[in-house]
């Protein structure tokens, strides 16, 4: 898992983690039922304390987002939490992609809407 946390940052480095983790889950890149790794591992990985991922990991637990499974390892919630599912978040990406290949190919705001009107009317 790939994480870039700030250490300059006044903002607590588990709080960095358990927020980029969360952020992984909400965009599906972390999809659910996958392993986590375990802390031990993720703590050497991002050069941080132990205590630090494990305080990350169960902020996400009280989150129910992930879930412990004792020596099985830790694992993200089969079911996010209601208003967790991050449709719009998801959407809106997808917007911002379809506006910035937009105008990579010329298209003005107009043009483009009128695009997508037709995609939603299925032409």
């Amino acid at each position: 898992m790939r994480i870039t946390l700030d250490r300059s940052s006044p903002e607590p480095l588990s709080e960095q983690l358990s927020a980029a983790i969360a952020e992984r889950i909400r965009r599906g890149s972390l999809a659910p039922g996958g392993r986590l790794p375990t802390v031990r591992t993720l703590a050497e990985d991002l050069e941080l304390a132990p205590n630090t991922v494990a305080k990350a990991y169960r902020a996400l637990e009280d989150q129910g987002l992930i879930v412990g499974r004792g020596r099985r390892g830790t694992f993200v919630t089969d079911r996010l939490p209601k208003g967790f599912t991050g449709r719009e978040l998801a959407l809106g990406e997808a917007a911002d992609a379809f506006v910035r290949r937009g105008k990579q190919l010329g298209f003005g705001a107009e043009e483009m809407r009128r695009a997508l009107d037709r995609a939603t009317r299925g032409r």
